[in-house]
């Protein structure tokens, strides 16, 4: 049993064996020697009543009450030699302490209890043998002196210990529950802090999507264009304007998309927070524009049909998007991959969903392509767009030697 009742201060521990504190050995120690002193000069009394050299009765009371130095280590077997010396009428400060330091420690109350019964009768006992012989009274007055000793004696040591020990239990109790709240802090924080980079990861991924689909398609146009525009510009003259105009709009359209997306990334900053996948698609292009796509593919010389089963509705606008860009970066794969193939484009408006499907045949002729650099990210942002709706893509080669890409987005 170390408890002691004394407010403990600091982490470290300073003390030497058992106490805790460097200053708690040191109080121990003054309590010891002058609780060995109290005794000492009590034993010579007590030596000269039973007839003992003096020298006996001071070595006696001196190691009695030295004792009292073990009060944090043996609370139990302090107060029992206090108890114990209680007929000799010696050990007042170790009696009053030792039971003190038994209360305040975590000894269970029934000893605690039972302790302190023992003290209190023996108390009383010697006070009224001693009593009745000094003093002239009735045997009341000696009764009610009696128990007036025996509870000074007892009562309030014990008390100021339970309310000692009390006390330093609801703090220890208090700041358990601070630490526990500062690592539950702690852990919010470095929480907080993988969503707030999570966040960054994602919004950066979504605009490095973006600036792909739209650089992507618009120069893969512009480059088709300008090709054929090298090709007949010696030979058909109206032609080459023609494409020459096509390639200036396409260009000017490019530069508002990116003007708009740097207008976005200009914006004051806010703090940065996990958002909603509709988030960032509000002003984006819709299946509406579908029709102004396709005739950009035309207008580059590729054959696309357009095949639309059911009627449209207001889809949200995270869903408009997707179907959109999924169909606009397949087309610019056929410009890539395969240069004068046919190319079929399918809308699909079912309940609930929309699903959309682009299949190009395999590349007629000697056709080739324009040299259009591919970094092999375009099948893999029209997967991401999809997944994070909550839809299914599936993309491959066909069995007559094309390519197809195939997307269902669900939606309320």
């Amino acid at each position: 049993m170390t408890g002691t009742g004394e407010e403990r201060e600091g982490t470290g521990r300073d003390g030497p064996w058992w106490w805790e504190r460097r200053r708690g050995a040191l109080l121990d120690a003054g309590l010891g020697a002058v609780s060995a002193a109290e005794c000492a000069l009590e034993g010579v009394e007590t030596a000269r009543e039973a007839g003992l050299p003096v020298t006996a009765g001071v070595l006696f009371g001196a190691l009695t009450g030295s004792t009292l130095v073990l009060r944090r280590r043996w609370p139990i077997a302090v107060v029992l030699v206090g108890i114990a010396v209680t007929p000799a009428t010696m050990g007042f400060l170790l009696g009053v302490v030792g039971l003190y330091t038994l209360a305040a420690g975590e000894v269970p109350r029934r000893i605690l209890a039972t302790l302190a019964s023992m003290s209190l009768a023996g108390t009383f006992v010697v006070t009224y043998l001693q009593t009745r012989g000094d003093v002239e009274a009735d045997g009341t007055l000696v009764i009610v002196l009696s128990v007036f000793m025996a509870v000074a004696l007892t009562v309030p040591p014990v008390l100021l210990g339970l309310y000692v020990g009390a006390r330093r239990r609801l703090m220890e109790s208090l700041q358990e529950r601070a630490d526990s709240l500062e690592r539950e802090l702690s852990l919010l924080a470095d929480r907080a802090e993988e969503r707030a980079e999570w966040a960054r990861r994602e919004e950066r991924t979504r605009i490095a999507r973006e600036m792909h689909d739209v650089v992507a398609h618009r120069v893969s146009l512009m480059v088709v264009h300008a090709a054929a525009l090298q090709a007949v510009a010696a030979k058909d003259p109206v032609k080459a304007v023609r494409n020459a105009a096509l390639v200036g709009d396409m260009g000017r359209q490019a530069l508002t998309e990116l003007r708009e997306m740097l207008g976005v990334l200009r914006a004051v900053e806010k703090p940065v927070r996990p958002v909603a996948p509709a988030a960032g698609f509000e002003d984006g292009p819709s299946l509406d524009a579908l029709e102004v796509l396709v005739g950009q593919s035309r207008a580059a010389g590729m054959s696309v049909e357009v095949v639309v089963q059911g009627e449209g509705g207001a889809y949200p606008a995270e869903v408009e998007q997707t179907a959109y860009r999924v169909v606009q970066e397949a087309l610019t794969n056929c410009h890539k991959h395969a240069p004068g193939a046919r190319v079929v484009v399918r809308l699909a408006h079912r309940e609930g969903e929309v699903a959309m499907q682009v299949e190009n045949g395999p590349c007629e002729g000697e056709a080739r392509g324009a040299d259009l650099p591919s970094g092999g990210n375009g099948l893999v942002g029209m997967r991401e767009r999809v997944l994070g709706l909550g839809g299914v893509f599936v993309s491959g080669p066909t069995d007559g030697g094309g390519f197809r890409v195939s997307a269902v987005l669900p939606f309320r």
